[in-house]
């Protein structure tokens, strides 16, 4: 049978070569191990109060004493903790009663089953410090960019590995629409949160998130990293468009000039990052009227009036600018809403002439069914040309209404005007 000395130094090295693949500092693997050690001796006497650990790393052994008081014969009541006079005096004669005798445990007496309960109480605490560690490393990198290779694909998520070998998950929702990923290739996205349900930690990543651009744009121009431009409000539609609003406390610096680069030049990288997704850059304001107008461009706006209680905001445009403030799908002025945190209501400029000559919704109820005309009333457009001048767009989304009720409202409203 193999001694303690010679099977100590292969569960030490068992020992090593965890924290050579955890990445766990030796001094804790070796106050985990006295740990495990205790936890199995108090499994089974109980309690491991009497009992001495000693873990020698640079000898690669350990050494386990059990410390006993002395009893006269027959007065023993545990043997854990107590030991008669002459077994005392057997190993060393001159023992008397109330002294402590000390000796020297081999583990592997204990038994087969003690040996595997120390390696799983072992494995389980080692498993709980690598969580432990993943925990403490992801959370002081939430908002911050990270670099993984993609492991694994799945139809809700992506699963990636960082360069320790940890696991981390890049949800669909968090993937830009465009994304196409393969196995091997290395992706950025921000670290979004870190989850630790019963101390199981999960990082989620994200490259839809605002703070991914804006990590991005910190990377690629130096003023902003510098603390000379400051990003002050950023909207997006991942994959699509976004606008970003800029500052700059020194007036000697451009502050969209300087994000954009020359011929683009700063933001082409990140364009490309974001599977072409187009920035626009924008001054930001305290000024709200102007920083809306700002956040429409390229329309140019006429007139705005605000109602700062309700965040909300009409906009007053000629009619060859509404599309362009509006946007393909709607997607400027959405964007534009989510920039400047206004509902923005978009609305053609209307000549005294034409306002005079206008017509009430309700004089179309033999062409148009009562629960429409209602229905565009009831987001405040109560005549004719108010209708003609209101975004199509608007019309669906804000009356909801079907595209095809719209187009007929429009089509017999016209027809009234020809």
């Amino acid at each position: 049978m193999a001694t303690k000395k010679e099977k100590a130094p292969s569960m030490i090295e068992t020992f090593q070569e965890f924290k050579e693949t955890k990445n766990i500092d030796r001094t804790t693997l070796v106050s985990v191990l006295e740990e495990s050690f205790r936890n199995v001796i108090a499994k089974m006497f109980g309690s491991d109060e009497n009992y001495d650990v000693i873990v020698n790393p640079d000898k690669g052994d350990f050494e386990i004493h059990r410390n006993r008081i002395v009893v006269a014969d027959g007065e023993v009541v545990d043997q854990n903790k107590e030991i008669s006079l002459s077994e005392a005096q057997k190993i060393e004669p001159d023992y008397e009663i109330g002294e402590e005798v000390s000796e020297e445990v081999d583990f592997q007496k204990f038994g087969r089953r003690a040996i595997l309960n120390l390696r799983q109480t072992l494995a389980s605490k080692i498993l709980e410090l690598e969580h432990d560690s993943l925990y403490n490393k992801y959370k002081d990198k939430v908002g911050q960019i990270v670099s993984a290779e993609v492991y694994q694909m799945w139809k809700r998520e992506v699963l990636l590995i960082d360069d320790e070998g940890n696991e981390l998950h890049l949800p669909k929702a968090e993937q830009i629409p465009a994304d196409n990923y393969h196995k091997g290739e290395t992706v950025r996205a921000i670290v979004k949160e870190v989850q630790n349900e019963n101390n199981n930690p999960r990082i989620i990543l994200s490259r839809t998130s605002p703070l991914f651009l804006e990590r991005m744009l910190e990377a690629e121009v130096p003023e902003i990293q510098d603390g000379l431009i400051t990003i002050r409000r950023i909207a997006r539609m991942p994959g699509e468009r976004a606008k970003v609003a800029v500052e700059s406390y020194d007036d000697r610096i451009d502050p969209v000039g300087a994000c954009v680069g020359v011929k683009g030049s700063r933001v082409h990288g990140i364009v490309r990052e974001m599977c072409n997704e187009n920035i626009d850059v924008i001054n930001y304001s305290s000024n709200m009227q102007l920083f809306i107008q700002r956040a429409l461009s390229p329309a140019k706006v006429t007139s705005i009036t605000l109602n700062p209680e309700e965040h909300k905001a009409e906009v007053y445009l000629q009619p060859e600018e509404v599309s362009l403030a509006i946007g393909k799908g709607g997607l400027n002025i959405k964007l534009a809403s989510m920039l400047t945190e206004y509902t923005i209501d978009v609305f053609r400029v209307v000549n005294e002439n034409e306002a005079d000559e206008d017509i009430y919704l309700d004089e179309f109820a033999d062409e148009i069914d009562q629960w429409i005309i209602d229905s565009i009333k009831a987001i405040g457009l109560d005549t004719a040309k108010q209708v003609l001048n209101a975004p199509r767009e608007m019309l669906i989304e804000k009356a909801d209404l079907e595209e095809e009720t719209v187009d007929h409202v429009l089509e017999v409203l016209n027809a009234e005007f020809e």
